[in-house]
C-alpha cells in the first residue's frame, strides 16, 4: 500500500436514491463528477453514504457499482465497517469480500459510550481481522464519544501497518496538533471536518475525506494539493471561496445539505431516507444564494 495514495483530496460519496430506491445511473454521475474534479481516493459506504440505512444486499451492490465504474482509476475506501458490537463487526470482515477494495474505515463504537480502553481494544480486534489497513475514523458528533489523542497514538503505534490513517473530525485543533506531533512514522492523518481542513493542514496534516467535494471535488481537492505544497496564499483563496457554503450545508444535517447542493448542480435528487429528511425549500434557497455568490452553481469545479 502507497501512503501517497491516500495523502490529498478524499470523497465520503453520497448514496443517491430516487423513489426509495438506490438510484445507480445518478451514482455514476456523482463518481465521475468528483473523478473529473480531481479527487485522490473515493470513500463508499461512509456516514455521508447512509450506510446504516441500506441492507446489506444494497451495501453489496454499491461498492461493487463504485469499483465497477470506478475502474481502477483511484483507490477505494470502504467505510461500512462500524459498529457498536465489536463480535458481529469481527464476524462481518472475515466473511467480507474485499476484492476490489484498497483500505476499509471503521468509525468508533456509537451508543454504547465506551471506555477509552473500550476503544482501542474494539480496534485492535478490527486490525487483527482485517486483511486491509484500517483507517480509524473519530467523529465524536456522531458517535457520543471521542477517541482521545492518545488512544489514537496507542493504536498507531501499537498496529504497526495495520493502520494506515485516522479521518479526524473532532474539529478539535489542540486533539489534532497532538496526534500530529506524536504520529509514528507512515501513519496518516485525514480531516474529517470541512470547515478545518485547512488548518488542520497547515499543522501537519496529510489530506481530508470530505462532504463537500461531493458538489466541489475540483475546488476542494486544489484547496488540498495546494496547501500540501505550501502554497498557502492559493489554499487559503479556495477555502474562503468555500467558507460560507458550510453552514447552509450542514444545518440540516449531513448528508441533507450536499444532496441539495447535488441537486441544484443537476448531478443528483436531494432524497434522502428516513430518519434523515431532505434539505428544506428554505434551505435550499438559503444554500443556492451561497453557491451564486462563488460562481460554482453551474461551474462545480
Amino acid at each position: 500500500m502507497k501512503l501517497q495514495q491516500f495523502r490529498g483530496s478524499g470523497v465520503a460519496l453520497v448514496t443517491p436514491f430516487r423513489n426509495g430506491q438506490i438510484d445507480f445511473p445518478a451514482l455514476a454521475q456523482v463518481i465521475e463528477h468528483v473523478l473529473e474534479g480531481g479527487v485522490d481516493f473515493l470513500v463508499s459506504l461512509g456516514t455521508t453514504g447512509e450506510a446504516v440505512t441500506l441492507s446489506a444486499k444494497e451495501m453489496r451492490e454499491v461498492l461493487d457499482f463504485t469499483i465497477k465504474i470506478n475502474a481502477g482509476r483511484k483507490p477505494i475506501v470502504a467505510g461500512c465497517f462500524g459498529g457498536n458490537d465489536t463480535r458481529s463487526l469481527v464476524e462481518l470482515i472475515r466473511q467480507f469480500d474485499f476484492d476490489g477494495i484498497d483500505v476499509i474505515m471503521s468509525a468508533s463504537p456509537s451508543y454504547n459510550k465506551p471506555t477509552q480502553e473500550g476503544i482501542y481494544q474494539h480496534f485492535m480486534k478490527i486490525a487483527e481481522a482485517a486483511p486491509l489497513p484500517v483507517i480509524m475514523y473519530n467523529v465524536p458528533g456522531r458517535t457520543a464519544s471521542n477517541m482521545e489523542a492518545s488512544t489514537i497514538l496507542r493504536l498507531a503505534h501499537a498496529g504497526g501497518n495495520r493502520f494506515l490513517a485516522v479521518k479526524e473530525a473532532s474539529a478539535d485543533m489542540v486533539q489534532g496538533q497532538e496526534i500530529l506531533k506524536d504520529r509514528p512514522d507512515g501513519f496518516l492523518v485525514l480531516s474529517g471536518d470541512d470547515p478545518t481542513a485547512l488548518p488542520l493542514i497547515g499543522c501537519g496534516a496529510d489530506g481530508g475525506i470530505s462532504v463537500i467535494a461531493n458538489a466541489l471535488p475540483g475546488v476542494f481537492s486544489e484547496m488540498v494539493h495546494q496547501s500540501l505544497q505550501n502554497n498557502w496564499p492559493e489554499a487559503r483563496d479556495l477555502a474562503f471561496r468555500m467558507h460560507h457554503l458550510h453552514p447552509p450545508l450542514y444545518a440540516e444535517g449531513n448528508p441533507a445539505g450536499v444532496k441539495g447542493a447535488l441537486e441544484l448542480l443537476g448531478i443528483c435528487s436531494r432524497e434522502v431516507r428516513l430518519p434523515l429528511t431532505p434539505l428544506s425549500d428554505s434551505g435550499m434557497q438559503k444554500l443556492q444564494v451561497e453557491l451564486e455568490k462563488t460562481g460554482l452553481l453551474h461551474k462545480a469545479s
